[in-house]
């Protein structure tokens, strides 16, 4: 079972990926793409071409996860566009954002890490 926690480092692919490809082709795609090891734990995010689906990718030290979600109308309104570079990173919260199908940059939510003064 994969468990999205808050201290998961999550990657997604700026550019779309052929959805033929299985495991091991996502996994090269994190590898020469990515500039990522795809057994280091990462959940990786790929979508295809017309933005009406996407996978996810992930190592839990046993074998590799696969997840694919695929809308049954319209597309993903979101997704990086930042040509600079290969991947962006997305915390847990905007990852479920992504999930459901909105628009994770424009969510207000808690800091991941916040100071907790010791008052006593």
């Amino acid at each position: 079972m994969i468990q999205i926690a808050p201290q998961m480092r999550i990657l997604v692919a700026i550019e779309s990926v052929d959805f033929r490809k299985g495991i091991d082709g996502l996994a090269r795609v994190c590898k020469e793409v990515l500039k990522s090891d795809p057994f280091s734990g990462c959940l990786f995010v790929f979508r295809n071409r017309r933005g009406t689906s996407i996978k996810c990718l992930a190592f839990d030290s046993q074998g590799f996860w696969i997840m694919q979600k695929r809308l049954s109308s319209g597309r993903f309104r979101f997704w990086p566009s930042d040509r600079t570079a290969a991947s962006k990173r997305l915390e847990a919260h905007e990852l479920q954002v992504l999930l459901a199908a909105g628009n994770p940059e424009s969510v207000q939510a808690a800091p991941v890490w916040r100071r907790v003064s010791a008052s006593m």
